[in-house]
């Protein structure tokens, strides 16, 4: 709000979009160890208890932000599961390893176990992931890349929870690309192609 303008008073979503674009502003300007809801709410122009009246807490606004600024993934469609694989990959590597995937990692470390709020941020819900992954491989069986016993959800993503697992429980900034291509050649094609042999 300009110095001196009269103030106009917001409600529902307008104010509610206002208070998440300073929000996502304020996350991607100092990170979620920097988000505060006193200066969130000077960004936004309001005060905080409208924001808690929506938020309940820090980690729920910053949650909200992310989301803000977070894109959907579509699902790769090179014409080779190999290579449809490797596209996601590389698109979840260089999403996890910038600015945007430090406030992710930021916010899964603050989040804890708490499985509701991770089911709020649109890559960490397992539906959300298995459903690119079963788009791609589904497409891979119509080609008869695979058989359809391999059209599970486990199998499916077991790659990108190898890649996620690189940055959670190894602490990498990012993933080198020879590991990227490690997960897909050593365990997901003899995974999802092991599905459909038939057992001498």
């Amino acid at each position: 709000m300009k110095p001196g303008a009269a103030p106009t008073r917001r409600r529902g979503a307008v104010l509610e979009e206002a208070i998440l674009r300073a929000a996502a502003d304020e996350l991607t300007d100092v990170g979620y160890a920097g988000l505060t809801m006193d200066k969130v709410a000077q960004r936004a122009g309001t005060n905080k208890n409208a924001i808690y009246r929506r938020w309940p807490n820090r980690l729920a606004l910053g949650t909200a932000a992310y989301r803000q600024l977070t894109t959907t993934v579509r699902a790769p469609d090179t014409g080779n599961l190999r290579d449809d694989v490797l596209e996601l990959l590389r698109g979840a590597n260089r999403h996890w390893s910038s600015p945007l995937g430090t406030i992710l990692r930021e916010l899964l470390a603050a989040a804890g176990g708490a499985a509701e709020l991770l089911a709020q941020l649109p890559e960490q819900t397992p539906d959300a992931t298995a459903a690119t992954w079963l788009t791609i491989l589904g497409r891979a069986v119509a080609r008869g890349e695979a058989a359809p016993e391999a059209l599970h959800p486990r199998v499916a993503t077991v790659a990108i929870v190898l890649l996620r697992n690189e940055f959670v429980m190894r602490g990498v900034p990012t993933a080198p690309d020879d590991v990227l291509v490690e997960i897909v050649d050593e365990v997901y094609l003899p995974l999802v192609r092991q599905r459909g042999a038939t057992p001498h």
